[in-house]
């Protein structure tokens, strides 16, 4: 499958984005494990990680079947630094035209950051897979709804920033295609185990909406 494709797969398994912010390379092995073992498919090592590229290079290798890729990404740079290491996913906390231009030159999938519609509009017309709603807690699944109502049918967009299994639903119902899921599952230094008890409860939790 192209990455297109795995991106809009995990979609209708689940969707949601580990968000492994702080991950090293030496956890990337059990923390990848743990993760697709609880159902994950979309990972996202942000660049402001420890060695953040061999760690995209390790989740890429070892899991295949899953869609690996970077958060925090800000530059066209970048984006062919995350491609060469394997990854093929590109999110960032922005919107910037020429980030999302080299992504989908180099066939990736990205996700930008957007807080407003015009924001949505321009990296829609930019090429973006889909939106990533930045901070979420800086708006509402009212504010997500009312910018669905404008923008093309069929337009995933993914609130990232203070989600929890608790508060999905609201979210959820409002038209959310998935999530991004950050602290709440994983943190530097909380274990394998850890993880893994998390990532369950977020997948019950994604579950119980019926989705």
């Amino acid at each position: 499958m192209t990455p297109t494709d795995t991106f809009h797969h995990g979609l209708n398994t689940l969707p949601l984005i580990a968000i492994l912010r702080g991950l090293t390379p030496a956890e990337a092995p059990a923390i990848g494990q743990v993760l697709v073992d609880a159902g994950f498919c979309l990972l996202e090592v942000p660049l402001n990680s420890p060695q953040p590229l061999q760690s995209i290079a390790h989740l890429a290798q070892a899991h295949a079947g899953a869609l690996v890729g970077a958060g925090t990404v800000l530059t066209p740079a970048q984006v062919h630094e995350v491609h060469a290491a394997g990854g093929r996913l590109i999110v960032s906390p922005n919107f910037d035209a020429d980030v999302v231009r080299t992504a989908k030159q180099l066939g990736m999938v990205c996700l930008p950051g957007i807080a407003t519609p015009t924001e949505a509009f321009g990296a829609l017309a930019a090429g973006a897979t889909g939106l990533k709603l930045f901070p979420a807690e800086a708006a509402a699944p009212a504010v997500l709804k009312a910018m669905l109502a404008v923008l093309p049918a069929g337009t995933r967009v993914m609130p990232v920033g203070g989600i929890t299994p608790q508060n999905m639903g609201p979210w959820h119902a409002a038209g959310a295609a998935g999530f991004g899921i950050g602290s709440a599952l994983y943190k530097p230094g909380k274990s394998a185990g850890e993880v893994s008890r998390d990532a369950t409860g977020f997948v019950a939790g994604w579950r119980a909406l019926g989705a």
